[in-house]
């Protein structure tokens, strides 16, 4: 007696945009895999920034209040006295009473960051910006300690990491609505094969709404797409508004990203020119009396100009999206020529800044801390278990790659290529060179088109 077989056969164009699908998701995780476990393990690790630098610098951070702070020209003076043919480049007071106060110098070419004491001007120590610990795990994190190619690797990365998720959920998305077995939990008692299956899809699509937004909130900073997303917001409107100029829009081409490490919102500002008709500089008592009474977040930044038409520019970066400002200052009359803060912003920019605060995990304190650990634990144990997936389902004498759909029914993977391409530059360059490779080495190469599954 014959088997009655039941369900709904799969149509011949599902079948073949299901077997697309499988095919990018498992090329896309076996190639970036490791690169994914390494943005989650530096992400998670400067998730909790604050914790590890206040237990690493406490010595440097923290003084003991006494008496009233000097001023913070003779601050600048100790650190001169202390370093020699030092050039000042920035000075941050320090926010609350116990907090030392830093001073960003520049000596041989290098970069520092003094530490000291504002009641009493003692230089607590020194160290060279580019070994901070949290800065060496930034930019591995977000250039892989590689330049421009490292960042444009990260970026492709984050872009085909969107590509895993959304072909990840189509992949996952039940045929059998009631089921929730190897769904949403993990089937622990039908065998080994079926268990790694689902520890790798269960905690997928648990995970995956959070490292989507990681991957949206993390693009903005990248060199290539959110370059042109920023141009993208100022060319729409929702850049910087004429109102954050007090009189006429300067015409420098100098952008303020080119003098100062400010929020993402005011990156591409322009930097206004100061008046050179006086010949006294404002000192950097005033320039702090001038942040006091425009109510700038005490975290702020004071960024020290570099030439005689520069300003002081005040940068905050603080846990909270909400309290954002980058202020320019004329660096002789002390006159605000720029006030741009998180209240000004267009939506685009509120969005993004509250994004960027949220992928930190400095918006909402501990709290976010431990939903951005839970993402990226997430992450990194799908990663492992989809390679043990696969080394499970792997055969000895191919990759195991799902085999490729017959090319004469794909004719709409043009415009897929093409709508990729243009929201994710980077993905649709990279699937050109893929399929250049298919064309001119796998396709004439038998044996390695059988290893492959071409």
């Amino acid at each position: 007696m014959g088997v009655k077989k039941t369900g709904k056969k799969r149509s011949t164009g599902t079948a073949s945009f299901y077997q697309i699908a499988w095919r990018w998701h498992f090329y896309a995780g076996l190639i970036f895999m490791p690169i994914l476990v390494l943005l989650a393990v530096t992400g998670a690790i400067y998730l909790f920034k604050p914790q590890i630098e206040e237990s690493m610098y406490y010595k440097l951070y923290h003084v003991k209040a006494e008496g009233e702070k000097i001023a913070p020209t003779k601050q600048i003076e100790a650190v001169k006295e202390a370093y020699p043919n030092s050039e000042l480049t920035r000075y941050q007071p320090g926010e609350g009473k116990t907090r030392s106060a830093e001073i960003g110098f520049r000596q041989n070419e290098e970069t520092y960051t003094a530490y000291v004491n504002p009641y009493t001007g003692q230089v607590l120590g020194r160290m060279k910006d580019e070994t901070k610990f949290m800065n060496r795990v930034e930019e591995i994190h977000g250039e892989l300690m590689a330049g421009t190619i490292g960042d444009r690797i990260v970026e492709l990365t984050a872009c085909w990491g969107a590509v895993l998720i959304v072909t990840g959920i189509y992949l996952w998305w039940p045929r059998m609505p009631k089921c929730i077995s190897g769904v949403v939990i993990p089937r622990l008692t039908k065998g080994k094969r079926l268990l790694i299956r689902d520890l790798h899809v269960v905690p997928a699509f648990w995970v995956s709404a959070g490292m989507l937004f990681l991957i949206l909130t993390g693009l903005p900073w990248s060199g290539l797409w959110g370059n042109e997303f920023q141009k993208f917001a100022t060319n729409t409107g929702e850049g910087y508004p004429p109102s954050v100029w007090v009189g006429d829009k300067p015409t420098s081409q100098v952008k303020t990203e080119e003098v100062a490490d400010v929020p993402w919102a005011a990156e591409k500002m322009d930097v206004p020119s100061s008046d050179q008709s006086s010949f006294l500089k404002l000192s950097m008592d005033d320039v702090v009396r001038i942040a006091n009474d425009q109510k700038v977040h005490p975290a702020y930044q004071v960024y020290v100009p570099q030439t005689e038409d520069g300003v002081y520019t005040l940068s905050v970066f603080p846990p909270k999206a909400q309290d954002e400002a980058t202020v320019h200052l004329d660096q002789y009359t002390g006159a605000v020529l720029a006030d741009y803060r998180y209240d000004q912003y267009g939506w685009l920019g509120k969005t993004i800044a509250f994004g960027i605060t949220l992928h930190k995990g400095t918006e909402f304190g501990l709290a976010n801390q431990l939903v951005g650990l839970l993402v990226c634990t997430g992450i990194v144990g799908i990663v492992i278990s989809g390679f043990l997936l696969w080394l499970n389902r792997k055969p000895n004498d191919s990759l195991g790659a799902p085999k490729a759909p017959a090319k004469g029914r794909l004719k709409w993977f043009v415009l897929l290529l093409v709508g990729l391409g243009i929201i994710f530059p980077l993905v649709g360059l990279s699937l050109i060179i893929v399929l250049l490779i298919d064309l001119l080495i796998i396709q004439r190469i038998p044996r390695l088109k059988r290893f492959l599954g071409a």
